[in-house]
C-alpha cells in the first residue's frame, strides 16, 4: 500500500503541476492578447496624434510669425508717430520769432548792430580743417556740398 501511496501522491502532484502549468498558460495567453490590443491601440493613438501634430505644424508656425511682424509694426507705428510729434514741436518752435532769431544766431553767426561777433575755435576741430587741405585740389561745388553736409550733421 506504501507503493500505490507514493504513486498516487506522485500522480497527483504531476496533475496538480500540469493544471497550475494550464492555468498559467491561459493567464499569460490572456495579458498577451490585452498587451496586443492595447499596443495596436496604443499604436492607432500615436498614429492620430502624430498626424494631428503634423497638420497644425505650418498654421502655427504662420500664426507665431505673423504675430511677431504685427508686434514689429506696432513698434515702428509708435517709432513713427513718436516722430511726428518731435517734427510738431520742432515746426512749433520755429514759429516763436525768440527761437527763430536764436537758431539764427547760433548756426549762421549774425550779430545784431552794435554786437562784436567772435567765434571760438575747437582746437580738435582746426586739425580737422588742415586735415581737409585736399579741398583746394577739389572742384569748387564739391566743396560747397561738404560744407552743406558738414552743417546738416551739426543739427542733428
Amino acid at each position: 500500500m506504501t507503493g500505490r501511496d507514493r504513486f498516487s501522491t506522485a500522480t497527483r502532484l504531476r496533475l496538480l503541476g500540469e493544471q497550475t502549468a494550464a492555468r498559467v498558460y491561459r493567464s499569460q495567453t490572456k495579458r498577451q492578447a490585452r498587451r496586443s490590443r492595447l499596443t495596436g491601440r496604443a499604436a492607432l493613438l500615436a498614429l492620430v496624434l502624430c498626424t494631428m501634430i503634423i497638420a497644425l505644424a505650418y498654421p502655427m508656425r504662420q500664426y507665431v510669425s505673423q504675430r511677431a511682424e504685427i508686434a514689429d509694426l506696432q513698434r515702428q507705428q509708435e517709432q513713427a508717430r513718436r516722430r511726428v510729434e518731435q517734427l510738431r514741436d520742432l515746426k512749433a518752435r520755429w514759429q516763436d520769432d525768440a527761437y527763430a532769431e536764436q537758431q539764427i544766431r547760433r548756426r549762421l553767426h549774425y550779430v545784431m548792430p552794435g554786437e562784436t561777433g567772435y567765434v571760438v575755435i575747437d582746437p580738435g576741430a582746426a586739425k580737422q580743417s588742415r586735415a581737409d587741405s585736399g579741398a583746394a585740389h577739389r572742384p569748387w561745388y564739391a566743396n560747397v556740398w561738404d560744407g552743406v553736409d558738414k552743417s546738416d550733421a551739426s543739427d542733428q
